[in-house]
């Protein structure tokens, strides 16, 4: 775009930022300054991917200084805003700063701004607070919208109510002729997250034969169900078996759930398998699949050899926990023992 002179614009720099978010936090920096000189101001968007980072960084300091510059430029914080700033206030510990925004998205009148009730579900369910959900889902349980019976689902799962969130579902069955993948996969994440694999079973037999397009989300899903149960090797069948249909390619955080448990277990000749078939996939090394494969060597209690020169090839170099892991497996490190035999 610079070579053939366009001007920098808002649009350009958010994909920039998203980007960024994603993969290398280090340079959201340098598209700011860039902005900045360039004298592009910032959009809602902008700012909402910036409060986004700094929560994902633990840096709620830092969030509450977006919004405070966010405010002086006079944007006001739209819903969707304000739901990741109640998502990070929840995981940092902040649940009194959490319900004031959850109220402020309410604004006074919940039937009023019914367009919020699907992003206060699973935020009131993050707080525990079983009688915000049940009041939030009244308001939308007599003409109920997709999203919002997916949010309910979602919202009583993290309760821990399973009877409600499959209320919720039959309901959408009801008013629905043909569900989505995705209204599937909320009861299936219910039932992965309370290790009940008979009814997922049932649920992804139901899905395919309503003629439910299965795609990496359900997939995701299924292979956290059986993960779950403590049936990894199956989740991992499961997993090839998709990935050779080659109509779409499983999500990357699926195929780390695996690798994940195979590390736990010090299984380094499937976590190497795992590591070769994200490869196949078309996923480009990261640090978190090394991270993953290291700790399976350590808890081997194995040496790893060339792990250095594979990350290099990469062009990947280790952060300070992964320096830590590579000093763990480093095959001709020098100990009390080693240096006495000599």
């Amino acid at each position: 775009m610079r070579d053939l002179e366009f001007p920098p614009t808002a649009f350009a720099c958010n994909q920039l930022l998203l980007l960024y978010k994603r993969h290398d936090k280090k340079k959201i920096a340098d598209v700011l300054l860039l902005m900045e000189k360039e004298n592009v101001k910032p959009t809602s968007f902008t700012y909402r991917l910036l409060i986004d980072s700094k929560g994902h960084s633990n840096d709620l300091e830092g969030m509450d200084q977006i919004v405070e510059a966010m405010k002086a430029e006079g944007i006001e914080l739209d819903i969707s805003t304000q739901a990741i700033l109640a998502k990070h206030y929840v995981a940092g510990g902040q649940k009194k700063k959490a319900e004031n925004v959850l109220k402020d998205m309410e604004g006074g009148d919940l039937k009023a701004h019914r367009s919020a009730c699907h992003l206060l579900l699973p935020l009131y369910a993050e707080l525990g607070k079983v009688d915000e959900v049940k009041r939030v889902w009244e308001v939308c349980e007599r003409s109920p919208r997709a999203n919002e019976c997916v949010a309910a689902i979602e919202a009583w799962g993290k309760l821990k109510r399973v009877e409600e969130a499959e209320a919720v579902f039959d309901r959408m069955a009801k008013t629905w002729k043909k569900l989505s993948a995705t209204q599937f996969s909320a009861l299936l994440k219910v039932y992965a997250n309370n290790k009940m694999l008979m009814k997922g079973k049932d649920l992804v037999k139901r899905m395919a034969d309503s003629g439910c397009r299965i795609g990496p989300l359900t997939w995701d899903t299924i292979v956290k169900l059986y993960v779950e149960a403590g049936e990894v090797e199956r989740a991992d069948s499961i997993l090839h078996k998709a990935a050779q249909q080659k109509i779409m390619k499983p999500m990357y955080y699926t195929y780390m759930t695996i690798m994940n448990q195979y590390s736990k277990r010090g299984d380094v000749h499937n976590a190497e398998k795992l590591f070769h078939r994200m490869r196949l996939s078309g996923y480009t090394s990261r640090i978190t699949q090394f991270q993953s494969l290291l700790q399976a060597y350590i808890n081997a209690k194995t040496p790893a050899y060339g792990m250095r020169e594979r990350m290099k090839a990469d062009n990947l170099f280790p952060n300070k926990a992964v320096a830590a892991q590579l000093v763990q497996v480093d095959p001709f490190k020098k100990t009390p023992v080693s240096d006495l035999l000599d």
